[in-house]
């Protein structure tokens, strides 16, 4: 469920954070994960396409998920 996937860690296959999922948006064709990166200063937001191409794994015991995705996307 999506619901499940708020809150997770997303980090990306170098284990650089990415952030943590505040949202997901359906956008027709797929669905994007909205991910608040408070790290940053100013805080950002990523948008990552939540397909098979960027998503590596989806860990909800471990509360992460593992993605093909650079921190300057």
């Amino acid at each position: 469920y999506w619901v499940d996937l708020i809150g997770l860690e997303v980090v990306n296959r170098e284990g650089i954070s990415l952030g943590h999922v505040r949202d997901l948006l359906s956008t027709g064709p797929q669905t994007v994960l909205v991910i608040d990166d408070a790290q940053q200063v100013p805080p950002i937001e990523r948008m990552i396409p939540f397909v098979a191409v960027y998503i590596d794994d989806v860990n909800l015991t471990e509360r992460r998920i593992l993605v093909d995705w650079q921190p300057d996307y």
